[in-house]
């Protein structure tokens, strides 16, 4: 039924060769791997900053590089949030790349007196500022947070639960954020939007580190079309955006085809 699945999205041709997955790069149905893997990463970093809303700005650059498919969001792209004095940074790679840090899929956390990395859900590695190992841990493995949801079933009590929902809120807000900016963004060669970076030094090095990717995998950094994203000004306690156009904050929400429709807050 290709309607039911299809739930709140316009009815659409198909135009993936892989149904079942591909829907992922499709904006209609999909938020790119910021959103299908990043949402996982994104929780565990929010977690380690020890955040509680979706920040006071976001901006992402990127694009969808190296091949040519159906599909449409960025395979390739940088997510800045900024927290206050902190900042929580994201960094898809969809085309062939190297550990960094020790992590492929994982999380890296820098503080005043070392690093941790978690290159996986279950245990991590603490470094020194002289990248000398401190110490290594682990933690619960994906099953105990299957067997916490069983349990808080069967309790009936939300409060059994390891994490409300509202935190599964808060980490993917920031991923529908990364994409808000990177939609409202503008297309440029890579060179330029180097240049329009330099003046912030942690921006800087994000970019260093996408144009060492993309010249790994044959792609000259210096003049492959990306896209600057805008930058963002977010009030996070109230989950808005200050200052934006019409066109970004419609896509804060999105247009529900009847009948999927979720009613808007005070008419439920």
């Amino acid at each position: 039924d290709y309607s039911l699945w299809s739930g709140p999205a316009p009815l659409l041709p198909i135009t993936r060769p892989k149904f079942h997955y591909d829907w992922h790069w499709q904006w209609a149905y999909g938020n790119g791997d910021l959103g299908n893997q990043g949402i996982h990463q994104m929780d565990l970093a929010r977690w380690a900053l020890g955040v509680s809303d979706v920040g006071d700005g976001v901006q992402s650059y990127g694009g969808r590089v190296g091949y040519e498919d159906a599909g449409e969001t960025a395979n390739t792209q940088v997510c800045i949030h900024s927290f206050g004095d902190k900042r929580l940074v994201f960094e898809v790679r969809g085309l062939p790349t190297q550990k960094y840090r020790g992590a492929g899929v994982g999380v890296i956390v820098y503080g005043t007196e070392g690093v941790l990395v978690l290159p996986s859900y279950d245990g991590g590695v603490v470094y020194d500022n002289d990248g000398k190992e401190v110490t290594t841990f682990k933690g619960g493995a994906d099953r105990y947070h299957f067997e916490n949801f069983v349990q808080a079933v069967r309790s009936r009590k939300h409060a059994d639960l390891n994490a409300d929902i509202l935190e599964g809120h808060l980490s993917s807000a920031l991923c529908h954020l990364g994409n808000i900016s990177y939609r409202m963004g503008t297309k440029l060669a890579a060179a330029e939007i180097k240049e329009r970076l330099s003046g912030d030094a942690e921006k800087k090095e994000t970019f260093e580190r996408l144009a060492a990717h993309l010249a790994d995998n044959k792609l000259d950094p210096a003049t492959t079309q990306l896209t600057l994203g805008a930058a963002l000004k977010v009030d996070g306690k109230n989950e808005t955006l200050q200052g934006a156009s019409e066109e970004a904050l419609a896509m804060l929400t999105r247009e529900y085809r009847t009948p999927f429709v979720v009613p808007a807050a005070g008419k439920v």
